[in-house]
């Protein structure tokens, strides 16, 4: 299957979605968005981890150092109130955007 880019302005939404079923680490994390997606998305640690240190600046996300599944420390992020309404207005956006698209797409 062709590599599919995560459209620009995107991956934030995405990370919340996750996020709002439960805690995980960064790598979980990008393993749901994979899953999610069946396989078509693929999140790199280039662009995750910048994310998730904007976010958790932004009141968005908290953070905490944990052990992985796999007994590694590692740093466990989980949704805030302020990210499930963050997380409500990106849906909202994102609503708006597929149906104009399809809009367009449908009359052209």
């Amino acid at each position: 299957m062709a590599k599919v880019e995560i459209i620009p302005g995107t991956l934030d939404m995405l990370i919340l979605r996750v996020l709002n079923g439960g805690s995980t680490h960064g790598w979980g994390i990008a393993q749901r968005i994979h899953v999610l997606s069946s396989e078509v998305l693929k999140v790199e640690e280039g662009s995750l981890y910048p994310s998730l240190y904007r976010m958790e600046q932004k009141g968005w996300i908290d953070s905490e150092w944990g052990q992985s599944e796999n007994n590694r420390r590692a740093k466990f992020y989980s949704l805030t109130k302020a990210g499930k309404k963050q997380l409500e207005a990106e849906k909202e956006n994102w609503d708006q955007l597929v149906g104009a698209i399809k809009q367009v797409m449908s009359s052209a």
